[in-house]
């Protein structure tokens, strides 16, 4: 179990961290930026209309970004790059799209070594900062943000997910008598969750809580283990709790609880993060690792990709966990895209639970980078 830190202290150590790689990101006289050259983008075949959404659309039913299957088509860069990706996770469903890429040789046909390599989001980030990893599978989390707000420079390039309408993750509460899920006074109530405020649920986690009465500042957390979220939530340990997939179905159904929301529908909240040497040093084996996730993207997870048995079973292989429960969640929505807005929702969150630093908001422009993408499908900004 992980030595459990306080949040704010925790936050504030890696902003350190990044604060003090961002000095040496900055003086390296290799990493290009504003004075690199602007960059040729051509059409896509299999990249028609539907590969690109406007960012601004926040739709629910809104119907991801998707190519032909296929598409686009591998573009091997005429050197071989190795590519290391830190990620907190390889048993979480949102990683199965590289770990398939790898897998499959998605990555290797656009001439890119890729390892994945599991490290927490606090170990990576100053490693990304100082260019020993070159991406990482994460979110912009309040960490990140505050090391964006002190200089350094790393972007949110690619989302990862949304959930399917019919999912039930996210907030769940235990009634008390005379409440129904429709009135639920959340202020004063104590949270199990094994994720902390400075991660990008807060955002969700707080809409949630002030459409009853609550807010992330009107409720008290208590962070737990994976296996002791559920058990505090029945026991009475706590008397709500942020339930991932596939654990609320053991609640979903028993009157005793109530779902009250989860991730915004149509709006990744994390993805693909790249530092100063995919962002500027290298640009086109960045566009080639992002040209690979999308078609990963568009040939084995256009759609209910659960509905393929064969398919389950081998994701369930790749991620090392059980298949049933793989096949007891529907699908995610993977969606390579980033809605407009979604950091400025993000850190309006954070400083709501009290772990920015208290500067202004970094700008979307200096977080968000959505060219990578738009060139991978033909799309010129």
């Amino acid at each position: 179990m992980r030595t459990r830190t306080p949040l704010t202290c925790t936050v504030a150590l890696v902003a350190v961290s990044l604060l003090a790689a961002a000095g040496c990101a900055r003086n390296d006289p290799g990493s290009g930026g504003a004075d690199a050259a602007p960059r040729t983008v051509t059409p896509v075949t299999g990249c028609g209309g539907g590969s690109w959404t406007d960012p601004a659309d926040l739709t629910a039913d809104r119907e991801p970004a998707r190519c032909d299957k296929g598409a686009p088509a591998p573009r091997p860069l005429a050197k071989k790059r190795r590519i290391t990706v830190a990620t907190g996770t390889l048993s979480a469903e949102y990683v199965a799209p590289l770990q398939v890429a790898v897998a499959r040789g998605e990555f290797a046909k656009e001439g890119l070594d890729v390892e994945l390599k599991v490290l927490p989001t606090p170990d990576a980030l100053p490693l990304l900062a100082k260019g020993d990893v070159d991406a990482q599978w994460a979110a912009p989390e309040a960490a990140v943000m505050n090391g964006i707000n002190g200089g350094f420079d790393i972007k949110w390039v690619a989302g990862n997910f949304s959930p399917d309408p019919t999912s039930k993750s996210g907030l769940w509460v235990r009634l008390k008598d005379g409440e129904s899920a429709d009135h639920v006074t959340m202020a004063g109530r104590r949270m199990g969750t094994m994720i902390g405020k400075g991660s990008v649920i807060a955002y969700p986690m707080d809409s949630s809580l002030k459409k009853h009465g609550g807010g992330l500042d009107k409720i008290s957390f208590q962070q737990l283990g994976s296996a002791d979220v559920l058990t505090a939530l029945q026991n009475g340990g706590v008397d709500s709790a942020w339930l991932l997939d596939p654990v609320w179905r053991k609640v979903d159904g028993d009157k005793r609880y109530a779902f009250l929301g989860g991730q915004p529908a149509g709006e990744p909240l994390g993805g693909l993060l790249f530092g100063p040497k995919l962002l500027t040093e290298d640009p086109d084996a960045g566009v080639a690792f992002l040209r690979a996730y999308i078609r990963t993207v568009n040939t084995y997870f256009a759609g209910d990709y659960k509905s393929d048995p064969a398919f389950v079973t081998e994701l369930a292989k790749l991620m090392k966990i059980d298949e049933a429960t793989l096949r007891s969640t529907p699908s995610l929505r993977m969606d390579w895209e980033i809605r407009k807005g979604t950091t400025d929702r993000l850190q309006q969150a954070y400083a709501d639970a009290g772990v920015s630093e208290g500067r202004p908001p970094v700008p979307e422009e200096k977080a968000v980078d959505r060219a990578m993408y738009a060139e991978a499908v033909g799309r010129r900004l």
